[in-house]
């Protein structure tokens, strides 16, 4: 978070904390409805500790390989942009020059200020191609550590996160008391999750906890009544 002259605040989530959110926002919702849905169907906790810990392993899995396949896609994505950008600047430079100052135009500078401003930056190639990039494009480079550690992050993150609700199954034989406990814990712990994402995120924190919690609750109410229905 950093701090303007004038007092403001302003937080730009960074990849690490979206990849946090992604995989425990479906961490804490995905098994809770597994377990749920088994609670209305089985009379066993061991059974649905075995099928929770399956589930949380097989999403923790495609959770991260989405993750690095998403990081690895903007990576050749942000490639393939920048080797174009510097073909152009040497096969067509009137018309990437033309370019560049349209972005000025856009803010309104004067047309002498506009020659300028594109005169300098045209004078340096790599700095040429980093504002099309940039400015043209809206691209940074990625980090290229970026797939991996997104990978890591997000099953992380999905394994945490469904280990909460599958926690009481672990310390009560009774599955009607487990779903109960784990109902309790699952949806605070929703609600935690929603308050600080929206504290950072939004100017109403609270809402985003109570409509994090009416997501879970519904999947997990959802997976219940199917289950009863099917049973």
């Amino acid at each position: 978070m950093s701090m303007t002259t004038q007092g403001e605040k302003h937080f730009t989530a960074s990849d690490t904390v979206r990849d946090i959110v992604i995989g425990m926002s479906d961490g804490l919702t995905v098994p809770f409805a597994l377990a749920a849905g088994l609670s209305g169907a089985v009379d066993s906790t061991g059974l649905i500790i075995i099928a929770g810990l399956a589930e949380i392993a097989a999403g923790a899995i495609a959770m991260g390989l989405g993750g690095y396949l998403a990081a690895r896609t903007d990576a050749e994505h942000f490639a393939a942009e920048l080797a174009r950008e510097e073909r152009e600047t040497h096969e067509v430079p009137e018309s990437e020059a033309d370019e560049v100052a349209q972005v000025f135009r856009n803010y309104g500078l004067p047309e002498d200020t506009v020659t300028a401003v594109v005169g300098a930056i045209r004078s340096d190639r790599a700095r040429w191609v980093d504002f099309m990039m940039k400015f043209e494009l809206g691209l940074e480079e990625p980090d290229p550590r970026r797939a991996r550690s997104s990978a890591l992050t997000i099953a992380l993150s999905y394994v945490t996160g469904g280990l909460v609700p599958l926690a009481p199954y672990f310390f009560l034989h009774s599955v009607h008391a487990a779903l109960v406990g784990s109902m309790v814990v699952t949806l605070l712990a929703l609600f935690v999750f929603g308050f600080v994402k929206g504290h950072f995120t939004t100017s109403r924190p609270v809402r985003s906890a109570w409509q994090t919690v009416l997501v879970g609750g519904i999947a997990a109410a959802a997976a219940f009544g199917i289950a009863k229905l099917i049973g």
